[in-house]
This record gives C-alpha cells, structure tokens and sequence, in this order.
C-alpha cells in the first residue's frame, strides 16, 4: 500500500528534470495525501505537469465518495477490476515523488518511514487516471509485493519506474501484455530509509522537518 508520499522539490525542478511545465502552480508537498491535487504526468498530455486528485473516481460512479477507496490498485488484479481495467489499457500516468512513507508495525506500535532512492532525488511511480464528469480527474497509484531491502517496513510498496521506462508507459499504443512487462520491470534495489516522525500521521501537517530522520 501506499497511502502516502512526498514531493518535497520546487515546481522548477521538476519541470527541469522532465524537460516540460506545470500547468499551474505548485508548492513543495512534504505529506501528499489521499484527495490532494498532486503533479502527474499522462499519456494524453505528454508535454503538461498536470495537478490531479489522488483517489481515482471511475467515470461511472455516482459520486466522489468512492474516491478514498482507490487510491492504490494493486498490480496483480488490475487487468480484472472494473474501475481500473479501462485506465490501465488507456489512460496510464507518471506519479511525480521523491519518496514516500510507509509505516512498520512492531511491540511499540505504528512507526513511520521514509523511503526514496539513493540515486535519484526524483522518480515516478506508475500510476493510471479516469475522469469523473468531464473536470474532475483523479489517479491511482499502482502497487506491488514489497522488494526484499524494504519488505522488514511493509510488505507491499508503490511501483517505482526506471527512467528509461517512462516513455514506454505512456505509449499510446502499449498493449496490455508489455504495460504488466514494464510493470514487473520496476526499481528492485537501491532504497534509502529512515525512521521519522509519528507527525506524518497527520495529513494537517506538512513542512519540511517531517522528512528529516528521527
């Protein structure tokens, strides 16, 4: 699962590490939460950083309220989900983080941590979208067993692109058979992590000194 990340960078950074604009503002995001409008990039808009709901809504649904629920759509029943079928085959997207906590369940209790990548001060997780009435678009982000260097914190974990992979996923005309290829081809090792505050907890808190290690 993952119910939380950060963004932790300014807009100008990221437009500069994926060569392309927000379009409109963003601040920094130390604590991004479930239905935050949060920089995502999608297959139909390919040239755009763009701020969407997390929490899909699929086109169908009555209401938003189902939005809390669908936050994550796990990688080995997404192909069969309704709400998520459609998206993955056709609206597939680039979830702009750079780390994203997960909480370790002990004799103490919940403890949260905070993982990224020790190479890269900026990734993307795999993620699809929908959108709901014809203005609200929303996403979900795609999740999986946890690697072994993590899997002590929780043992599942968003997936987590290469690079070089990001382009493949937003091919318009990826089939369904090389999306899970691409899918199960994600970032196995070179993880950072650290214990940080029980503040996270609270979606109301967002700065800077929740990312710092306890």
């Amino acid at each position: 699962m993952c119910g939380r990340y950060t963004i932790s960078l300014e807009s100008q950074e990221i437009s500069d590490f994926f060569g392309i604009d927000f379009n409109q503002e963003f601040s920094p995001n130390y604590n991004s939460a479930p239905t935050q409008h949060l920089p995502v990039i999608t297959n139909k808009d390919q040239n755009i950083i763009q701020l969407f709901k997390w929490g899909l809504v699929p086109s169908w649904a009555k209401d938003q309220s189902i939005s809390s629920k669908m936050i994550n759509a796990r990688v080995e029943t997404i192909t069969e989900k309704p709400s998520f079928k459609k998206p993955f085959q056709t609206q597939r997207c680039l979830v702009i983080a750079d780390s994203y906590y997960e909480w370790k369940t002990d004799e103490s209790g919940k403890r949260p941590f905070r993982i990224s990548l020790k190479d890269s001060k900026i990734f993307v997780f795999a993620g699809i979208w929908e959108t709901w009435h014809d203005n609200i678009n929303t996403f979900s982000i795609i999740t999986t067993e946890a690697e072994k260097e993590i899997s002590d914190i929780h043992n599942r974990m968003p997936i987590i692109l290469p690079i070089e992979n990001t382009k493949a996923w937003l091919d318009e005309s990826l089939n369904k058979e090389s999306a899970l290829a691409l899918l199960n081809n994600n970032i196995k090792s070179g993880f950072e992590f650290y214990e940080v505050s029980k503040k996270v907890n609270s979606p109301i808190n967002n700065y800077p000194e929740l990312i710092k290690a306890l």
